[in-house]
């Protein structure tokens, strides 16, 4: 079973090198794709320059139709999504999402932050659902209808169809893992605008499913 990691971007610029450089150390990848979403900085050129597949999209469409862009460009049986603005990723962590659903029989793995930043640390203790970390079979995704244009919801449309199916999923915890907050990137008010749109649009997905 062959196993490509896609990692969807916007405007990520600074951590996107560190994700990819990390990625291509594990052997258990075969192929990363990133799809850069509409990116306006440098998100694009930094992962060409890597030698991974890129797929530069000229409009920003959503975090879920990235992914599903991303699903486009391989046939491979097992996918690895990975957010680009990780802070802290090492190969260990990537290994031990891969190992469950390569060697155990899991359907797919939520990775869960643990002893990084408090805030991001408690964000994904109470909804480890909305975590961007994810290994899973490529069937699933293929069998969840709307995911090109869940956005933000994707993460949740993922883990409810788990729980609607029976499919088996095991959480697994990464030490030392953070991301860069939203009000970080862009400053404490447009940050906070970017997340409360985020949250809303978790929230509009939920309640479609």
């Amino acid at each position: 079973m062959k196993v490509a990691a896609i990692i969807p971007a916007y405007n990520e610029e600074t951590t996107i090198g560190q994700v990819i450089d990390t990625v291509k150390r594990v052997d258990l990848v075969d192929e990363v794709i990133v799809v850069s979403d509409g990116s306006t900085d440098s998100t694009t050129d930094v992962a060409l320059r890597r030698g991974v597949i890129v797929v530069d999209l000229e409009n920003n469409i959503g975090k879920g139709g990235a992914m599903m862009k991303g699903l486009e460009k391989t046939d491979h049986s097992i996918i690895l999504f990975l957010d680009a603005d990780l802070i802290g990723l090492n190969e260990k962590h990537i290994y031990n999402l891969l190992s469950p659903v390569i060697n155990d029989g899991v359907a797919m793995t939520i990775g869960v932050f643990e002893s990084g930043r408090v805030a991001t640390n408690l964000a994904q203790k109470l909804v480890p659902c909305l975590s961007g970390q994810r290994a899973l079979r490529r069937e699933i995704l293929e069998d969840i209808s709307h995911l090109n244009v869940s956005r933000f919801g994707v993460e949740v449309a993922l883990t409810k169809y788990a729980e609607e199916k029976g499919i088996k999923v095991q959480e697994v915890i990464l030490p030392y893992l953070t991301h860069l907050m939203k009000e970080e990137k862009l400053g404490l008010v447009k940050g906070f605008v970017a997340r409360m749109k985020m949250y809303w649009e978790i929230a509009k997905y939920v309640r479609k499913g």
